[in-house]
């Protein structure tokens, strides 16, 4: 199964239009998405506006692929249940977010080899026709180290300067 996810802040027809459309050419019938408030309604996937928090973690553990807005949230959750995902960011101009932070999120995190990127629709369809080379990168821990807490801790109590 495919899951597709836009998150819970703004809709992301583009994203949602495109996968269905790539579902359909490519006959799969396995997809699920969330779409939020999305205007576009998906004819060739399954599909709600919202989900709870349970229902979305269970989404992402059981998919062979998590098809996303850059969003944080969700790309943590994928890398920390092992799912692949591949991330479409949102674009300001287009006013599908409040800025472009989803685009340095999705380099950065494609950068370090976490995830697949598609920078626009015509990629993500190109990514999706070689569903078979997107891997999966190492799992996360759902806590933060202590290394990391304390550098946190010693940064915000003034104890380390260094940073």
């Amino acid at each position: 199964m495919i899951f597709v996810t836009v998150g819970h802040q703004m809709p992301f027809d583009r994203l949602v239009m495109a996968v269905d459309a790539w579902a359909g050419r490519a006959g799969r019938a396995d997809l699920f998405a969330q779409v939020g408030d999305a205007k576009y309604e998906p004819s060739h996937m399954e599909w709600v506006r919202s989900m709870s928090g349970q229902e979305f973690r269970d989404r992402v553990a059981d998919a062979e692929l998590v098809v996303a807005h850059a969003g944080t949230g969700t790309i943590l959750t994928a890398l920390e249940l092992g799912t692949p995902i591949l991330v479409m960011p949102r674009f300001a101009q287009l006013r599908e977010t409040r800025n472009d932070h989803q685009i340095a999120t999705a380099r950065r995190f494609h950068e370090l080899g976490k995830v697949s990127l598609a920078k626009d629709e015509q990629e993500l369809s190109g990514v999706l026709d070689r569903l078979a080379e997107i891997r999966s990168g190492p799992r996360i821990p759902a806590e933060a180290s202590a290394e990391l807490i304390d550098v946190v801790r010693g940064f915000i109590f003034g104890l380390n300067q260094s940073i």
